[in-house]
């Protein structure tokens, strides 16, 4: 339904594809306030009879807060929600095996591209959405992020229990000696500067400075698995920012100050499909590649670095290669930069 230039959703609309954007406004929602939100609810209850409540929150977080780098606190109860089955279901979501992944060792995945919200890794890695315990039995997923998502209050106890913890070498240390075998620590490698380059029909990936869970593969020997997600860069729209225009120069300055970028970017409202901040509903694919297989080296040189590093490229290119045409948009091109 067409008014005045703006597409409204229809009014009979399936109960499953409106649970389906329920759960992706939630999840939309979270990522871009509910950090806010949690410090803003903890602030206005201190002036009410329910003080006490995030006085006693923050002693528990004074007390807890170092669970982040230390194995998280993943529950199969959370992660198997049946809102992730509907979130997956939205665009949908797909995982792709290529290969096994032996739970007798530990795996460092690196997710390329990152995207507006990561979408596609955290439907794989951080919930049960895509069923990755019966994909890869006896793996145990954990989506690594920046550690200042662990700081805001109610939303943190959340993602701690869907495996995710900080992508601090404090954190992957701990993960690849402390918690046994069978942990695949998911990387997003690109990072937030990688979002400023996430325009629907392309793909660049920042990887060629990024070397330093190549050097933690060699110290721990454990293998590195290129992953690449077909459809992340497709779920917004994103506002013209090419490189040396003030606003990638703005957005840059930013990215450095603040530890994160911010994208200008839009999508679709909840009941018009014209301009909102919920992803579009377009295909997302991921698919795990074959793992390369790491000797273990406690001082690697660099040249030896440099060595995998190159190998990983060579391999995920190859992946993305062989993928594309299947699940990736025609004239699909994969830029490393």
């Amino acid at each position: 339904m067409n008014i005045m230039g703006i597409e409204f959703a229809p009014l009979r609309i399936p109960i499953a594809r409106r649970l389906q954007t329920l759960a992706v406004l939630y999840y939309s929602s979270s990522f871009i306030f509910f950090g806010a939100v949690g410090i803003l609810l903890c602030i206005f209850m201190l002036f009410t009879r329910l003080y006490y409540l995030p006085i006693l929150y923050a002693a528990w977080f004074a007390y807890d807060h170092s669970i982040c780098n230390k194995g998280g606190r993943p529950w199969k109860w959370v992660r198997n929600w049946r809102i992730w089955k509907y979130f997956r279901d939205y665009f949908p979501i797909r995982l792709i095996k290529t290969a096994e992944l032996d739970p007798n060792k530990n795996y460092i995945l690196g997710y390329h591209p990152h995207g507006i919200m990561c979408a596609g890794a955290f439907c794989n890695f951080a919930t049960e959405g895509t069923n990755f315990s019966e994909v890869f039995p006896q793996i145990k997923p954990h989506l690594l992020t920046l550690e200042g998502q662990f700081l805001f209050p109610f939303h943190r106890e959340l993602f701690l229990c869907s495996g995710a913890c900080s992508v601090s070498k404090e954190s992957i240390e701990w993960l690849l000696t402390k918690e046994g075998k069978g942990n695949a620590l998911v990387l997003v490698i690109g990072g937030a500067v990688e979002a400023l380059d996430a325009h629907p029909g392309t793909v660049n990936l920042v990887l060629k400075r990024r070397k330093g869970f190549v050097r933690l593969a060699l110290r721990h020997g454990v293998p590195l698995v290129p992953v690449f997600c077909f459809g992340e860069n497709d779920l917004f729209d994103q506002v013209n920012n090419p490189d040396g225009s003030w606003l990638r120069k703005m957005q840059d300055k930013l990215t450095h100050r603040l530890g994160f970028s911010p994208p200008l970017f839009y999508g679709r409202g909840v009941f018009q499909y014209n301009v909102g901040y919920l992803p579009y509903r377009r295909p997302v694919t991921t698919v795990v590649g074959k793992p390369i297989e790491v000797e273990q080296n406690e001082n690697p040189t660099d040249e030896e670095v440099n060595s995998l590093h190159s190998r990983y490229m060579e391999d995920l290119q190859n992946l993305f290669n062989e993928y594309k045409d299947k699940y990736g948009t025609p004239g699909l091109n994969l830029q490393i930069l």
